[in-house]
């Protein structure tokens, strides 16, 4: 790739990630951390808090500390884990409609910045991610990561890239 067309990806790379956290800002959630708690959470309820802290790249008091705010504001909930010493974290009615609003304001986010390109265009683009994102999933740890905001439904696991490049 020459400079110019690296300098053009990578420009519109920070765009878009400026944009899709300007959305998870709209969607009210306790910052980025806070929103890809709950999206996390909504896919993979039951979850432990050092998991999740792992997902969003935190320490684990990090983590505590996200979630004991997400508690205070109704939108989590510790509930027995596994076994006696471990807390498994569920949303609550309010957190699964918040999760659900970050996801949405995320697509819209999305949609919109890849209007300019016909289906066309966009299918390419797709199909041009799928190996990026498969050659970026190094690990397990990092394709939770890059899957934090995830709308799994969108994406199964069967079909999702980041899952081909870590299985």
């Amino acid at each position: 790739m020459d400079d110019r067309s690296a300098n053009l990806v990578a420009a519109m790379v920070v765009a878009l990630a400026d944009a899709l956290e300007d959305a998870t800002r709209r969607a009210g959630v306790h910052g980025p951390s806070g929103a890809a708690a709950l999206a996390t959470i909504h896919y993979v309820p039951g979850c432990r808090v050092d998991e999740l802290s792992k997902v969003l790249g935190i320490t684990g008091s990090g983590g505590v500390r996200l979630v004991d705010r997400l508690v205070a504001a109704g939108l989590v909930e510790r509930r027995p884990g596994l076994d006696k010493r471990s807390v498994a974290l569920w949303l609550t009615g309010d957190g699964s409609t918040a999760a659900e609003r970050v996801v949405a304001e995320r697509r819209e986010v999305l949609r919109a910045a890849l209007a300019p390109l016909d289906e066309e265009e966009q299918r390419a683009l797709a199909a041009v991610a799928e190996p990026v994102l498969t050659a970026l999933a190094t690990d397990r740890a990092r394709a939770d990561r890059i899957c934090r905001f995830c709308d799994y439904a969108a994406c199964p696991q069967d079909r999702c890239p980041v899952e081909v490049g870590v299985s």
